[in-house]
């Protein structure tokens, strides 16, 4: 699994996302359990870093996350956690009573990363990090990032954040790069700070083209795959595609070990 180094932080390229997982803005309990059974198959399979959100069915995939590592007895320092506050909960108090409650959801006393999971008009960036910045120096969350921000509110962030921003999670595939062509994976690569990309298959509507399926063939591999193997032969690129398929899971993770040519990518980047 090829990784990224940031930090004196090593994380692997492919992480699981969790989106839906619990529900979409409530709790489903419907089908906990074959979404258990799809963590479980995760964890076996070698997946370390698990993102999910408090806005996840309303903090349900949290929950379901940390009762799939207890009933898996998989070990916390394995792991990377990240979870993301809400924009409704960015004042200090809030931010500090968002985080302990996705701590007890995921039955867990630090989060790896925590991100401000999307900007919202008229938020004090100063006070939301006043309360971020708590949350490092008492040991409840190790880094900090961001989530949905554009390149000015990146640089913002980070002049109130008192330890590095490591991370812009936005989406990003072939099909749907409008947030990297205004400077930011340049920005973000020279000051080492991840673009974690979120809907790498751009929630479905990424169209196996004639050139991605003639990679794909090369390589005798999936044109999903090829499509997240572009993404991660990007430096300072990681992403988390999600399913609930053992077999696309494994697809998904050997995707990362993929390394396609300079040409390769480049025709990629040219015709999707």
């Amino acid at each position: 699994m090829k990784t990224e180094t940031i930090h004196n932080l090593t994380l692997p390229k492919i992480g699981f996302g969790t989106a839906n997982l619990g529900g979409s803005v409530f709790a489903d309990h419907s089908q906990d359990d074959s979404r258990l059974v799809a963590l479980r198959s995760a964890l076996e399979l070698g997946y370390t870093h698990f993102d999910t959100a408090e806005m996840y069915g309303n903090g349900h995939a949290e929950e379901l996350l940390g009762r799939a590592f207890r009933e898996t007895n998989t070990k916390r320092e394995n792991l990377f956690i990240t979870s993301k506050v809400l924009p409704t909960h960015l004042h200090y108090a809030d931010v500090l009573k968002a985080c302990e409650a996705s701590l007890r959801r995921l039955g867990t006393d630090y989060l790896d990363l925590y991100l401000i999971h999307w900007p919202m008009l008229g938020m004090k960036l100063a006070d939301t990090f006043r309360a971020l910045n708590k949350l490092v120096k008492d040991g409840r969350v190790h880094h900090l990032g961001v989530s949905n921000f554009s390149l000015k509110l990146l640089k913002e962030s980070q002049s109130h954040s008192e330890t590095p921003i490591i991370a812009n999670q936005v989406p990003y595939s072939l099909s749907h790069r409008s947030y990297v062509k205004n400077g930011m994976l340049k920005f973000c690569q020279a000051n080492d700070i991840l673009i974690t990309a979120y809907s790498p298959m751009d929630v479905g509507r990424l169209k196996a083209s004639p050139t991605l399926r003639s990679v794909a063939e090369a390589h005798n591999a999936t044109p999903y795959q090829i499509a997240l193997a572009w993404l991660v032969c990007h430096p300072r690129v990681i992403t988390i595609p999600m399913s609930f398929d053992p077999g696309h899971q494994r697809e998904n993770l050997a995707a990362a070990d993929i390394v396609l040519t300079d040409e390769e990518m480049n025709r990629l980047t040219t015709s999707t």
